[in-house]
């Protein structure tokens, strides 16, 4: 019995030796038979510049960042800028800005009352030359302070020459609306006031004349944000005899004539960046005296509400039973 055994688990581990064997020739020869794919490339010499053209980027890890934003410790903060090799970004944000004019007049001149109807040679004309005289000190530091920026700048012939140009060139580049060119010689703040004026509407305008030469009557030079930026204000009057006429949207006239020139009195503002290199005179604005009369309205067109009028019509026709005649039982 022992030997019956014995001789049975020598055969089955005969027969399994037998099949490890033949496992092991069918894997060799399998694996003989089959090519194993190599991560090598087939030219190795260009292995360094094969290389160079794969670039290792580190993708953010916006866990830890926002660990980090939650804890605003500025320690952490500058560690790991520092290890990523960028300065730390500033809780402001800084924009460049350009002052290019001021937003009002500088001391607006106040023209004398009856300004251009009252004779020098009277009482009250005698009396506005002293008080002119008398404002005329600020005026020359003004202008001396604009020859310290510009050494050629001369008032008469030069200055007066250009100003009247400048007059002519705006109002005519208004009535025409070029709105590019107009700001070669108004300012912004001027700009958005003349657009405002003439929206909707047509305009013609002429200069026939100039009753008196235009002259300098007020200046003033004032700093903005610093003391190197300055802005320079000249003041002209103008006493000029022109015509103008303006047409509603439909074509109707609400304003002056095309045929009637009238006598125009005007303290026209000129502004100058004098520190810019490139700066120019402009027309900035128009003072007006407030003991000046207010003009009367424009006429405007409007839109007729039908329904109102009908209602307002029918309402003021008489009543049937009002309207009956009751005569008086006989």
């Amino acid at each position: 019995m022992f030997r019956s055994v014995h001789t049975v688990y020598t055969g089955l581990n005969k027969l399994q030796h037998l099949n490890c064997n033949l496992q092991n020739v069918l894997t060799i020869g399998c694996v003989g038979q089959t090519r194993c794919r190599s991560n090598k490339h087939y030219k190795p010499e260009f292995k360094k510049l094969r290389s160079q053209k794969v670039l290792k980027v580190e993708l953010p890890d916006y866990e830890n960042e926002k660990v980090d934003s939650e804890d605003y410790s500025p320690e952490k903060l500058r560690t790991r800028y520092k290890e990523k090799g960028i300065q730390p970004t500033r809780p402001w944000i800084e924009r460049t800005t350009f002052i290019n004019n001021t937003g009002s007049i500088i001391e607006p001149y106040v023209p004398p009352e009856g300004d251009g109807k009252i004779s020098p040679i009277s009482t009250a004309g005698a009396k506005q030359k002293i008080e002119l005289l008398k404002k005329k000190k600020e005026t020359w530091q003004a202008i001396r302070k604009i020859r310290q920026n510009e050494e050629e700048f001369e008032l008469y012939p030069e200055f007066i020459t250009k100003a009247q140009d400048i007059y002519l060139k705006a109002h005519t580049t208004m009535v025409n609306k070029d709105k590019q060119n107009l700001l070669q010689y108004v300012t912004e703040k001027a700009y958005v006031e003349m657009l405002h004026n003439i929206d909707g509407k047509t305009l013609r305008w002429s200069f026939i004349q100039s009753i008196e030469p235009p002259r300098v009557v007020h200046a003033r030079v004032t700093d903005i944000i610093t003391q190197d930026n300055l802005f320079a204000q000249i003041t002209v009057r103008f006493h000029t005899k022109q015509t103008l006429s303006v047409f509603d949207r439909f074509g109707r006239l609400i304003f002056g004539s095309d045929v009637v020139a009238k006598d125009v009195l005007e303290y026209v503002v000129f502004e100058k960046h004098i520190v810019n290199q490139y700066g120019i005179w402009r027309i900035h604005g128009k003072i007006i005296p407030d003991w000046m009369p207010p003009k009367e309205p424009a006429p405007i067109t409007n839109i007729l509400n039908v329904e109102a009028e009908t209602e307002t019509a029918l309402q003021a026709q008489p009543d049937e039973a009002k309207s009956k005649i009751v005569l008086p039982d006989a």
